[in-house]
């Protein structure tokens, strides 16, 4: 993209951030809509400051953005002074948008995850010595005899096993983050493999009649942990895409724009892996019925879904009428 082309393509933006500035100083006109409209055209030109840095870095465009970003940025630290807000606002509404912008890739974490599953499962089915191949050893060791696992469902190794599981996907979450940066290899590998462990758990499970046993142990935190892991792995597996294929961008430029977002889904999954941790720790050891526990599972699934279509239905409320006026700021 010319110097030229840049500039009239995106300077009504810049002179609508400036004039969102000027209205955010008053104080009688700080109200959410404002708001929202300063943080749409600040994340906007905090965009085209890095693209301009990478391809007009010596331009007077280039510290005239450097500028504006400046005091967009002293202003929002003075606007989001409440922690609380800032955080209300990010879950109601801004980590849904940026789930619904890269569901695809989402998805495809998920499958990727489900394909490595799958492919162990039946090989263990198949075979139960490929359990051996499959996981490791100290994890084989640790797994309770399954003719005896219903009789000691309150005790022994099963919530030895799903305390590890469930610390291992916190593990799998940040490695699939940061796989990013390896063109989304790292990624792709951490979800297939830890899809695989599953997999394999399951059908060694499977073989020894102790499935339903097994899932009660796993699915009450398990739901919820494997839900954020295909989040963070879907924004590592789109920061490998942006990567690969720069398109009219360059490499650099596509990995400030994408880190920033990935590092918001990342934080946006903290609750999630806080919750599933309150749940292994007090509902999965717990003395409960496995019938309780596969509840809990249930409502922990219903509970995701209600939230991602109360944040949409937000989004959709915040979103509905335009942010500004082009023709507002259309000055030659």
């Amino acid at each position: 993209m010319q110097l030229k082309t840049f500039i009239q393509q995106h300077r009504s933006e810049w002179m609508a951030l400036e004039a969102s500035i000027y209205t955010l100083r008053k104080r009688n006109s700080m109200n959410q809509t404002n708001i929202n409209e300063f943080e749409y055209l600040y994340q906007k030109t905090t965009q085209h400051l890095s693209y301009s840095q990478t391809y007009f870095p010596n331009d007077e465009v280039t510290r005239y953005l450097n500028e504006l970003v400046a005091k967009a940025h002293n202003l929002l630290y003075q606007t989001e002074r409440s922690s609380w807000k800032q955080m209300q606002h990010f879950l109601s509404t801004k980590f849904i948008g940026l789930l619904l912008d890269q569901w695809q890739a989402i998805v495809i974490a998920m499958l990727l995850f489900t394909l490595g599953a799958i492919a162990s499962f039946l090989a263990v089915i198949e075979n139960p010595l490929h359990i051996y191949k499959i996981l490791p050893s100290d994890m084989v060791q640790n797994i309770a005899d399954p003719s005896q696992l219903e009789a000691n469902q309150n005790a022994g190794n099963a919530p030895l096993m799903s305390a590890q599981i469930m610390t291992n996907n916190i593990r799998v979450a940040i490695l699939a983050f940061v796989g990013g940066i390896t063109f989304g290899i790292l990624t792709l590998y951490v979800l297939i493999y830890n899809g695989i462990l599953i997999g394999a758990l399951a059908g060694y499970f499977w073989n020894a009649d102790s499935s339903y046993i097994f899932w009660a142990y796993i699915v009450p935190h398990g739901m919820i942990e494997l839900t954020a892991i295909f989040i963070v792995g879907g924004a590592g597996l789109l920061m490998g895409y942006r990567l690969f294929v720069p398109k009219n961008f360059s490499r650099v430029y596509h990995l400030k724009v994408q880190a920033v977002r990935s590092v918001q889904l990342l934080l946006g999954t903290i609750p999630l892996f806080i919750v599933a941790g309150l749940i292994e720790g007090y509902i999965t050891p717990a003395d409960l019925s496995l019938e309780i526990k596969y509840t809990v599972a249930i409502t922990s699934v219903v509970a995701m879904i209600a939230y991602m279509l109360i944040g949409y239905h937000l989004l959709q409320k915040k979103t509905r009428a335009p942010l500004y006026s082009a023709d507002q700021y259309s000055r030659k």
